[in-house]
């Protein structure tokens, strides 16, 4: 059974999303027959990688928001990740477009390496402050999970996975994708945002009792996460 998850290594929610689905996994008793597809899908395509400001004063200059509620909105999201045994560091993660990023997940998963680029993004972004639009720092954290750099570099400073990238946002949209994470099951439920484990082992399980049929629609169990403005509540 396929499970696709839409993410973007910039969301907070999606990096949360990510350890709660994982610990479904753990209790799911069939998650050795499960593929995960992880997809593309920018929350601000056209935000400029800017090393001099914070988070903070982004959301601040951007979303029409205080600096306390800045400072509120990404406590709330820290505090929960906290919660699932991560470390959001937002006072000093690094204001970068994802779409290369983006660019190195398509790479990574030609050769299945999907979930680990995943993670040591995430990591790269929310706990170590690194800048996710650097080439130096991108071929870093490809090669850190077995990646040839000399490759990342080739493809890095070429077109080469924008497409696939592109592909991507273009299948979110012709769901109804409005935030990410989004997690789909069989291609017949859904689960969007940050949900609880057990929200995500209830939708496993009757996914899987639903694997062989085909319903139409998908039926969505709403959660925390980021909108396309970059919005994340």
């Amino acid at each position: 059974m396929e499970i696709k998850i839409w993410s973007d290594v910039r969301c907070p929610f999606c990096y949360i999303g990510k350890k709660k689905f994982e610990s479904a996994l753990e209790k799911f008793k069939h998650k050795d027959n499960l593929k995960i597809s992880w997809k593309s899908f920018q929350l601000d395509p056209n935000l400029k990688t800017d090393t001099s400001i914070s988070t903070i004063d982004y959301f601040v200059a951007n979303k029409g928001v205080s600096v306390a509620q800045a400072k509120q909105m990404l406590e709330g999201a820290a505090q929960m990740g906290a919660e699932a045994g991560l470390t959001l560091d937002f006072e000093n993660s690094v204001l970068a477009n994802s779409f290369n990023a983006h660019r190195l997940i398509q790479m990574a998963k030609s050769k299945g390496l999907g979930n680990e680029i995943e993670e040591a993004l995430f990591k790269a972004h929310f706990e170590q402050a690194k800048n996710i639009d650097s080439q130096e720092e991108l071929i870093a954290v490809g090669s850190s999970i077995g990646m040839d750099s000399e490759e990342i570099e080739k493809v890095l400073k070429s077109e080469d996975f924008s497409y696939e990238v592109k592909q991507d946002e273009l299948e979110a949209r012709n769901i109804g994708v409005r935030g990410v994470p989004f997690f789909v099951f069989n291609n017949k439920f859904a689960v969007s945002g940050a949900q609880s484990p057990e929200a995500f082992l209830q939708t496993l399980d009757k996914a899987w009792e639903e694997f062989s049929k085909n319903n139409g629609g998908l039926e969505i169990t709403q959660g925390e996460s980021c909108s396309t403005d970059g919005t994340c509540d």
